[in-house]
């Protein structure tokens, strides 16, 4: 490894950087206060607070293609368009053993940002007793209580922003955040089929809630609150925290097209090793080394978080050996636990010829032009860029209803009658707290929009399972950094989630037959399908055949956590209540792989309230 003299009286060993690095990249030869590793997905706080202090030098490293052009990045219904490119981590799970073998795709964020720069911006916090959950996995660790959702709640309300609306004017504003940095409400478009779908909701036993983020908890249907702006903007960790003023800040580095290789460890014989700095590579494969003076801090994501820890010797130590990786801590939690909310989708024809069902399939696609749609579609980006408003806007899951699969009185309207007793195990974290979520969006894709839906006016309607019992595993495929990870969630390992998705599909079939929903659709004797994707008959296929549906369709919903997760080290943890990871010395982890057990909802707000939460554990810990 090639090294520069080191200016002035920096005398790290570990500061060596060759000399053809960036020239923005030079100032990392200076000792920094602390690295951060990651795509500043939950760090940012960390990094602002901190980069205030003259004193502190701050380095944080993010493997990235390119810059990312403004439009696309900020438009909020174009986060597809990064999927199976060059900002995409683009990870494939194992075939799935339980899912028709298939191999499932799994887009993770590869630029500033990470995935709150293409995912969904939907803005949801969890169950209440998710937290109070996490609190008492600690078993009194120093502090766990400050994860009880008495406490940490809130982070939520200090990074957010919220903006009222004269549209939702039941929402409680005290309860909402008003002077954070990162902007929320109900700015995303508001489809008329939208409306169709949580009055029926409503009708069909799942009451309306005007704010599914408070203490009174997630139960209930709403429009979703998003992270888009008065702009119609797409809001990031990104566009929210490293504002041109942070950026500006001398002491602040910000390295892309920089990928981690390891961690690098110092500390006498008998003593906890100390992480002392990192390894990272350029876009030629050329190796550079940095030094932390404090510590280091990974912050990058749940597959590669584990992915780093193994490759700088932490982990399970014959996984470890196998690939000739010197074992520095014998973990078998890194890479342990991996959770997902998997989703299932539904189809349904749209008889109202809604706008937004208009973009449910490329025009380009099937064998011919469709003029109409062309010209429908430049129509749609004009009223975006010059209004910023119309289906552009949407974050495509415009609303949601959450309930718990052991609803026996709501589940009877469906149809359903439960087992007495109901043998089925409760996964969640409390009475008040969902296994179940359903989403509407006002069009309909396939694989995450990789394949082209058939021509024609659709919606779709989505399960999601919140609380599997399935938990996977992330691999390393050998000591190569640039080699990606083994992905295997073991969807449907259990028949507990199996059994929870029939059951929530049978509350789709409800709802999509109870007005006015039912109105807007087309029934199935006149509904002619020849793709075998549509899914008007729901209602009367058997509870095998939907469980055949479920294991071909399931995909992910982008929500991979807890394999890193913060647990005592017995039982299987990998960092304690303080973010620390056990048995070494100067290295936290921030991000949602430290998460004990998946919330009970969408994962982006916890995750920011995670970091929150991480910058005053590190803040005091040094008297700042």
């Amino acid at each position: 490894m090639a090294s520069l003299e080191r200016p002035h009286a920096v005398a790290d060993r570990y500061s060596a950087v060759l000399r053809l690095l960036p020239a923005p990249l030079q100032a990392i030869l200076r000792l920094r206060s602390a690295v951060v590793l990651g795509a500043l997905v939950v760090v940012l706080r960390v990094v602002l607070s901190r980069s205030r202090r003259k004193s502190r030098k701050i380095t944080d490293f993010e493997r990235i293609a390119r810059p990312v052009r403004g439009g696309e990045k900020t438009g909020a219904t174009l986060y597809h368009r990064f999927f199976h490119t060059g900002y995409d981590w683009e990870i494939f799970t194992t075939p799935q053993e339980h899912a028709a073998s298939k191999r499932k795709y799994w887009p993770r964020g590869r630029m500033l940002g990470g995935c709150s720069s293409m995912n969904a911006m939907i803005f949801h916090h969890g169950a209440p007793t998710d937290f109070d959950e996490w609190a008492a996995m600690q078993k009194g660790q120093e502090g766990a209580s400050e994860w009880q959702y008495e406490n940490f709640s809130k982070y939520f309300r200090k990074f957010e922003k919220f903006h009222p609306s004269k549209d939702y004017s039941l929402v409680d504003v005290a309860l909402r955040g008003s002077a954070g940095p990162v902007n929320v409400g109900y700015f995303g478009n508001n489809s008329e089929t939208t409306q169709h779908f949580l009055e029926a909701c409503h009708n069909a036993g799942l009451e309306r809630s005007p704010d599914l983020n408070t203490a009174k908890g997630t139960l209930g249907s709403s429009k979703t609150m998003t992270f888009i702006d008065s702009q119609g903007r797409r809001v990031t960790t990104e566009s929210a925290y490293l504002t041109p003023e942070v950026l500006a800040r001398p002491n602040l580095v910000i390295a892309t097209h920089a990928q981690v290789t390891r961690i690098l460890f110092e500390g006498a014989e008998g003593e906890a090793p100390r992480a002392v700095g990192v390894q990272f590579q350029d876009r030629k494969g050329e190796l550079f080394e940095v030094s932390a003076k404090r510590e280091v801090i990974i912050s990058a994501g749940a597959i590669h978080t584990p992915q780093i820890l193994m490759l700088s010797g932490i982990g399970p130590a014959d996984h470890l050996s196998s690939f000739n990786i010197p074992v520095l801590v014998d973990h078998p939690g890194v890479g342990a636990h991996l959770m997902d909310h998997p989703v299932i989708d539904f189809h349904f024809r749209d008889k109202t010829k809604s706008r937004m069902s208009a973009l449910s399939y490329d025009a380009q696609k099937f064998g011919k032009v469709d003029p109409a749609a062309v010209l429908k579609q430049l129509a749609y980006f004009a009223e975006y860029k010059i209004w910023a408003s119309g289906p552009l806007t949407t974050n495509v899951a415009e609303a949601a209803a959450f309930t718990r699969s052991d609803d026996a009185g709501l589940l009877a309207k469906a149809g359903v009658t439960l087992p007495a007793p109901d043998d089925l195990e409760d996964s969640t974290s409390g009475s008040g707290a969902p296994d179940i979520e359903i989403f509407f969006t006002p069009m309909s894709y396939i694989e995450h929009g990789r394949v082209p839906f058939p021509p024609g006016h659709h919606v779709g309607v989505h399960t999601v399972l919140l609380r599997p019992t399935s938990t996977g595993t992330v691999r390393l495929q050998s000591a190569k950094p640039s080699d990606a990870p083994i992905v295997d969630p073991k969807y449907f390992a259990t028949q507990h989630d199996i059994t929870v998705l029939v059951r929530a599909a049978r509350l789709v079939a409800h709802i999509i037959n109870t007005a006015p929903f039912s109105s807007a659709t087309l029934d199935p004797a006149g509904s002619s399908d020849t793709s075998g994707l549509l899914n008007h008959n729901l209602a009367q296929q058997s509870d095998a055949e939907i469980e055949a549906l479920i294991r071909d369709r399931v995909e992910t919903l982008y929500h991979p956590a807890c394999t890193a997760r913060m647990a005592p080290r017995k039982d299987g943890g990998v960092v304690d209540p303080l973010l620390r990871v056990h048995g070494v010395q100067g290295l936290r982890v921030c991000d949602a792989s430290v998460f004990p057990t998946i919330t009970s909802g969408h994962t982006a707000s916890p995750t920011i309230a995670l970091a929150e939460r991480a910058a005053d554990i590190i803040l005091g810990a040094y008297g700042e």
